[in-house]
């Protein structure tokens, strides 16, 4: 609604340019029509508030497993499909149930064990660990009119919807993280606050003589996060009018998100300080969407420290509580979530639409059939393996590749500790550990060792993120008494394990496994310098490469946040290419790659693919939804008192 205003200003001040007044016309007449169409259209996910009072915690795991591991059969894909969905993360999980809440029978094939992409955890030796959602933001937020009518409580809304209220959700401490850059024998320590106010207040701190660019930091985001509404506009417009908007140069008038997309977060830091550490500090967090600071927009770094200024949230009994609770909303409907389900074909009919998938199994490939498919397995994936070439090639969408590419590849350590996280003085929070001030540099170094000399002792790690969900899970004690556990994330490069990558997992062979455990104990013994309490307390550790993500997650280059979250991603001439919507009849795309990485991006990718597919302005329903919320919230306050 935000964009809308702001096209109807554009009008006004170009009355005098008959051309581009000509143009805006247009604009502003499709927007009408999009939203009467909506009106008009008789489905509506959000017609009625669902969320009910939250039911007693599930903990046994055999009654879990019925819900998060149905393994494939095809006596148990449903008849007369309405859709399948490709992939079981946030963004495909999102899209079905929406689309299950307009009677859409919807079958979601995951081609791991089980369900939930990187919202799910795993259980081994009695120890619990997420894989994937280590924290969010906007949840549990207060809500307002201007939040409501601005789109601010989007997130909260949808996850209380698509779960119908089950889902709760922990909060971290009010200093949800904290960055330790290390100078030799000396640590600066900040701890980043979730409050605004308490944030600048922290960093001026720390910084005094920097308030100046402190403010500015602040200010800048704001400036350029306010941009976001039109990026989303745009992925909602038809796609004649998107490129016709393109062509003219119409869609830099009527938003400035692209071009505030092509400030590096580098090159905006240095414009606001020379302060080294405290350009690390504000820049801390980009491990959040994978991207250093040279390559990404700034507005991805504004964004991501934006997000949490309402708090920092974990799930309550863990990640996997997200799939536990979407996936009855699907059922009901007649769908079905069914793992143990690789696709390894989109199928085409002869007319070029997509009208179904194959799935690989060891008695044989089964064809299943539906008008509609959606992938969330990733924009690589469903151009360059899924879909047959020639189709791809056809609609000249091959040529993105030359511009986007997967992001950094992820190496994971997961610790189980002897001891709860009361006795072991955990937190619940995030760390986020540097060996120098300079993010750039400290990748680009890393990059180009071998991985023998990455192990070597003396080299440093240029990231580590160090969380104890443990801590963060006020269930975890009643689940796991006497037992806490640490997760530890960093970037490594994809080619260090690519001579394994046709190995089996599990199976690629002594050298393998003893780089891996080489890296994990290298990087454990940094983590023990500051948290010495650790040390002599590990029962189980675990280790998950490149080759693991692409195994467990269905990446391709063992990377968690999908495409490079780089400047020329979010380009104009990328833009029409990433939408919900695909030129291949039948065929839409959902998930991290469509708008953002992380859960809060791969969630409104959800959202907006259930949209496209229901036609349908599903933003709109659900602001509303909210507002009514509101509306009676008041009306019954105003009764009490």
């Amino acid at each position: 609604m935000a964009f809308l205003s702001h096209v109807l200003s554009v009008v006004a001040v170009n009355t005098s340019a008959n051309v581009v007044f000509g143009l805006v016309c247009v604009t502003v007449t499709a927007v009408v029509a999009g939203l009467v169409r909506w009106h008009r259209s008789p489905v509506n996910p959000f017609s009625a508030d669902q969320a009910r009072s939250p039911e007693p915690l599930v903990t046994d795991h055999a009654r879990r497993d019925k819900v998060l591991k149905q393994r494939f059969t095809t006596k148990k894909v449903p008849d007369d499909l309405d859709a399948i969905v490709v992939g079981s993360g946030i963004g495909g999980l999102c899209t079905a149930a929406l689309l299950a809440k307009t009677g859409k029978k919807v079958l979601v094939l995951e081609q791991h064990d089980q369900a939930g992409g990187c919202c799910h955890t795993y259980v081994d030796k009695g120890f619990e660990f997420d894989v994937g959602i280590h924290y969010t933001g906007k949840q549990n937020c207060v809500r307002t009119w201007q939040k409501v009518l601005k789109g601010g409580t989007v997130n909260q809304a949808l996850v209380q919807q698509i779960t119908e209220g089950q889902l709760q959700w922990a909060e971290l401490d009010k200093s949800f993280d904290i960055v330790m850059i290390q100078h030799g024998e000396k640590r600066l320590e900040v701890p980043i606050k979730s409050s605004r106010e308490e944030h600048k207040k922290t960093l001026l701190e720390h910084f005094p003589n920097e308030g100046k660019a402190i403010d500015e930091f602040f200010r800048i985001c704001d400036v350029h996060t306010g941009t976001l509404d039109g990026f989303i506009f745009m992925k909602i417009l038809p796609l004649w009018l998107v490129k016709l908007l393109i062509g003219t140069g119409l869609v830099n008038r009527l938003t400035s998100f692209f071009s505030v997309m092509s400030q590096s977060t580098r090159d905006v830091l240095d414009s606001i300080t020379d302060n080294q550490d405290l350009k690390a500090v504000l820049s801390y967090n980009y491990g959040d969407f994978g991207s250093p600071p040279k390559d990404s927009g700034f507005l991805m770094q504004g964004m991501t420290v934006l997000h949490f200024h309402e708090g920092a949230y974990y799930p309550k009994g863990g990640a996997s509580e997200i799939a536990f609770h979407i996936i009855p909303v699907i059922e009901r409907a007649g769908g079905a979530v069914l793992v143990a389900a690789p696709v390894t074909q989109i199928l085409i009919d002869s007319d070029g639409k997509a009208c179904g998938v194959r799935v690989h199994k060891s008695s044989g490939d089964v064809d299943i059939h539906a008008p509609v498919v959606v992938s969330a397995a990733g924009v690589c994936n469903t151009y360059q393996k899924l879909v047959p070439q020639p189709v791809v090639s056809s609609h000249g969408l091959d040529d993105m590749f030359h511009h986007v590419s997967p992001g950094l590849g992820a190496f994971s350590v997961f610790v189980g500790l002897t001891g709860t996280s009361q006795e072991l003085g955990l937190k619940a929070h995030n760390a986020w550990m540097f060996p120098g001030n300079d993010h750039d540099k400290l990748i680009e170094d890393y990059s180009r060792l071998t991985v023998q000399e990455a192990c070597e002792e003396g080299t440093k790690t240029p990231v580590l993120f160090v969380s104890f969900p443990s801590a963060k899970d006020p269930t975890w004690n009643a689940r796991y008494p006497g037992k806490s556990t640490c997760i530890i994330i960093s970037f490594t490069p994809y080619e260090w394990f690519s001579e394994w990558q046709e190995g089996r997992v599990k199976h690629r062979g002594e050298e393998y496994e003893s780089i891996k455990n080489r890296l994990a104990q290298k990087m454990w013994r940094q983590v023990c310098q500051q948290y010495p309490q650790l040390q002599g307390k590990v029962e189980y550790m675990d280790v998950g490469t490149p080759l693991s993500n692409n195994y467990y997650l269905g990446s391709t280059r063992g990377e968690i946040y999908g495409l490079d979250h780089t400047r020329e991603r979010f380009s104009l001439d990328i833009l029409t290419k990433l939408r919900p919507d695909t030129p291949i009849p039948g065929l839409y795309l959902t998930g991290q790659d469509i708008v953002t990485a992380g859960f809060a991006g791969a969630l409104v990718s959800g959202l907006l693919t259930a949209g496209a597919v229901l036609n349908r302005h599903l933003i709109l329903d659900l602001i509303i939804l909210e507002a009514k919320a509101m509306f009676n919230s008041n009306n019954n306050n105003k009764k009490l008192d």
